[in-house]
């Protein structure tokens, strides 16, 4: 036994065997309680990176109390070691104030889900298809196909339209006619345009309307409702058949355009 009494500087034999021993013990339940942890947040509907940051961070924090506990035994002051590791920490946390902000940033979006990966959406910088949402950065493809890193801060700081969130969505196209042409028969040629587009949908009803009386035509909105996968081949098509129906029909489409009256004496 004298054995365990022989120093080593200021440890013990018996003190560095015991805090073997513990370390060892406490290696085999971080990794159990892992193990529980992990298999608890891979049931939850929480992110995969969301899930790894709280994995991760949970781990750390039980290596800090395993390495106190080692410390304890070993003789050392743990206040004296509390507080170099919070000196540490804090000079850490200064010098990288701005990862830490995009970490919350990115910690906000994945808890509160404004939107996902797949979502088309925009935000007061750019729009775009979200590609992956990461702890510092969220990926978006741009419709010009560009992918662009935008940090985190930046995005949870702004306002986010989501347009792929809900499964419908309304166009609304304005358009101009004469005076010449008599409102019910625009509104009922709108109408007409719109139930011709197959991807526009029955129900709601599609809806036209005069909306002003301009200084030299009649302002009209024609709004319809299509699939969000549809909407831009919906658009699209619409627009092209209001020409269609138009030029069917007579209605005079305006513009600006300016008209010179000779008056001969």
């Amino acid at each position: 036994m004298n054995i365990l009494n022989y120093s080593i500087g200021t440890f013990s034999i018996g003190s560095i065997l015991s805090a073997i021993v513990i370390f060892a013990i406490c290696y085999i339940a971080i990794r159990a309680i892992m193990g529980i942890i992990n298999k608890l947040l891979s049931k939850t509907q929480l992110n995969n990176t969301f899930a790894g940051f709280i994995g991760t961070t949970i781990k750390i924090l039980l290596y800090f109390v395993a390495i106190i506990i080692v410390a304890d035994i070993l003789g050392i002051p743990v206040t004296s070691l509390i507080a170099v590791f919070s000196v540490a920490g804090l000079a850490i946390s200064l010098s990288v104030q701005n990862s830490f902000s995009n970490i919350a940033g990115g910690l906000t979006i994945l808890g509160t889900k404004p939107f996902v990966e797949g979502d088309y959406i925009e935000t007061a910088s750019i729009g775009g298809v979200v590609k992956e949402i990461g702890l510092f950065y969220t990926k978006i493809s741009t419709p010009d196909n560009k992918l662009i890193y935008v940090p985190n801060t930046e995005i949870s700081q702004s306002k986010i339209t989501n347009y792929t969130a809900e499964k419908t969505r309304r166009i609304d196209i304005n358009i101009t006619a004469s005076y010449d042409s008599e409102v019910s028969k625009v509104e009922n040629a709108l109408i007409s345009s719109a139930n011709a587009v197959d991807t526009i949908l029955k129900e709601p009803a599609v809806f036209a309307s005069v909306t002003e009386y301009g200084n030299s035509s009649i302002s009209y909105v024609v709004r319809a409702w299509a699939n969000t996968d549809d909407y831009w081949t919906a658009y699209f098509e619409l627009l092209k058949n209001i020409k269609r129906e138009f030029d069917k029909q007579g209605i005079e489409m305006t513009y600006d355009h300016v008209n010179v009256h000779l008056i001969k004496e």
